[in-house]
C-alpha cells in the first residue's frame, strides 16, 4: 500500500515539473519576440544562417541554432559553440536552445527544423517554438521513407510546422497549394518569393559570397528580412560576411604534382533534383577541365537515397569515373546494374581511412580533372572536404 501511495506521488510530482516546466518555456518564448522557424527539403541551414546574419547586422540582439553538417549554436556576435548531444539528436534539445537564447537577451530567435517525421514537426512548431514567422525553403524529394511516399507527401508533412497565426514564407511553386492551404486553416499570412524576387538577385550580389550561396536562398532570406524590417542593402552586407554552413557548396583546387585537381563539395545535396543541378553548374563552370569523377558518399541507413541516386537519375552516366564511398556503396551498384550500367563504370573507395580515399580518387586523376562529392557529407564526406581543403592551394568559391 505504501509502495503504491509513493508511486502515485513520483508520478504526481512529474506532472507538476512537467506543466511547470511547460509553462516556463513558454514564459521564456514570450520574451523573444522575433521567433523564425526553418523548415524544407533543402537549404534549411543556409538559409538559418543567412536570416540571422541580416538579423545582426540590422542591429538585432539574434541567437540561432543550426542542425545541418554540424549542429551548431550561433551567439549573438556571431561566435559558435557546438550543440552538445550526450544521447543524439532529438527535438526536444531546442527548449535548451530556447532557455539559452532567453539567457542572452536575444530579441530574435532562428531555429532549424529538426523533425524529419510528420507528427514531429506539427509537435516541434506548436510546443517547442511557437514561431511568429515560419519559413519553407522547398518541397523535394527526399527522406521518402519517412515523409513520402510522394513528394506532396513530403509537402503535408511539411506543412505540419506552419505556425499559427503568424506568418509563412517560401520559395517553394510546385507543392505551394498544399501549403497555402495549410496557412489559411491556420490563419496564417503566406508570403512567396516570385519571379521577380529572383531576378533581382544579380550575379554581382552573390558574388559577394565567399562560396556559392545559391540565388534562390537569397531571395528567400532577403524576403524573410523584409518583413522583419531589415532594409535590402543592410541585409545583404549581414549575409555577405556570415560564415557559411560547413555542408556548403564549395570548391578547392590542388596542384598535385603537375596534375591540377579541382574538389568540389556538393555532399550536402542529396535530393536527384538539387544534385543534378549542381552538377550541371560546375560541370558548366569547369567545361574545359579533360577527366570528370562523379564522387558519392552513400549511407546504409538512408536506403531510400541511394535507390533514388542510382535508379532515378542518370546525369552521373556523363562522369568518366564514378568512385563510391561509404556503407551504402554496393546497395547502388546494385540498383545501377539492375539499370544495365556496367559495373566496371563504378571503383569502390570503401576504405576506413579518408587518405587512403584521397589516394584512390588521385590514382584516377589526369593532367586536368574535376571531382564532384555528392548524396551525403556525414560519415567520411566532411572528413575529405576538409582534407582537400587543407591540401588546396587555391579555396575556390563553389
Amino acid at each position: 500500500m505504501i509502495g503504491l501511495e509513493l508511486l502515485g506521488l513520483a508520478a504526481t510530482t512529474l506532472v507538476a515539473l512537467g506543466a511547470w516546466e511547460s509553462a516556463a518555456h513558454r514564459r521564456r518564448l514570450a520574451r523573444i519576440p522575433v521567433r523564425v522557424h526553418v523548415s524544407g527539403t533543402r537549404g534549411k541551414s543556409s538559409l538559418t544562417r543567412l536570416i540571422a546574419a541580416g538579423l545582426r547586422r540590422h542591429g538585432v540582439t539574434t541567437a540561432a541554432k543550426t542542425t545541418g553538417t554540424l549542429p551548431r549554436m550561433i551567439l549573438p556576435d556571431g561566435r559558435e559553440l557546438p550543440v552538445f548531444r550526450p544521447a543524439g539528436p532529438n527535438i526536444i534539445e531546442q527548449i535548451r536552445i530556447v532557455s539559452a537564447a532567453h539567457a542572452l537577451g536575444a530579441q530574435a530567435m532562428v531555429l532549424e527544423c529538426m523533425a524529419l517525421q510528420p507528427e514531429l514537426h506539427w509537435l516541434a512548431e506548436h510546443k517547442l517554438v511557437r514561431a511568429t514567422h515560419g519559413v519553407i525553403t522547398n518541397v523535394r524529394a527526399d527522406h521518402l521513407d519517412v515523409m513520402g511516399p510522394t513528394v506532396a507527401d513530403v509537402g503535408r508533412a511539411l506543412a505540419g510546422m506552419i505556425p499559427v497565426g503568424g506568418v509563412l514564407i517560401t520559395a517553394e511553386r510546385e507543392q505551394l497549394s498544399i501549403l497555402r492551404e495549410a496557412a489559411a486553416d491556420r490563419g496564417t499570412r503566406l508570403v512567396t518569393v516570385e519571379d521577380e524576387d529572383l531576378a533581382a538577385v544579380s550575379a554581382e550580389e552573390l558574388a559577394r559570397f565567399g562560396h556559392t550561396e545559391h540565388g534562390e536562398n537569397v531571395a528567400l532570406a532577403l524576403k524573410v528580412l523584409a518583413e522583419l524590417g531589415v532594409p535590402r542593402a543592410t541585409a545583404l552586407e549581414g549575409m555577405a560576411a556570415a560564415d557559411p554552413d560547413p555542408g556548403a557548396l564549395t570548391e578547392a583546387e590542388l596542384d598535385f604534382f603537375g596534375r591540377r585537381v579541382v574538389f568540389v563539395n556538393a555532399f550536402a545535396a542529396n535530393d536527384p533534383l538539387s544534385t543534378e543541378r549542381i552538377w550541371r553548374l560546375v560541370r558548366d563552370r569547369h567545361a574545359g577541365i579533360g577527366r570528370t569523377i562523379a564522387l558519392f558518399n552513400l549511407r546504409a541507413d538512408r536506403p531510400s537515397r541511394t535507390v533514388q541516386l542510382a535508379c532515378d537519375c542518370d546525369f552521373w552516366r556523363e562522369a568518366d569515373r564514378v568512385v563510391l564511398m561509404g556503407s551504402g556503396a554496393y546497395l547502388f551498384a546494385r540498383m545501377a546494374a539492375r539499370r544495365g550500367v556496367d559495373a566496371d563504370r563504378f571503383v569502390y573507395a570503401d576504405h576506413t581511412r579518408v587518405d587512403e580515399i584521397f589516394e584512390t580518387l588521385i590514382g584516377l586523376c589526369r593532367e586536368t580533372t574535376l571531382i564532384v562529392g555528392m548524396a551525403n557529407i556525414g560519415g567520411d564526406g566532411l572528413a575529405l572536404v576538409r582534407y582537400f581543403s587543407n591540401r588546396a592551394r587555391l579555396r575556390a568559391r563553389g
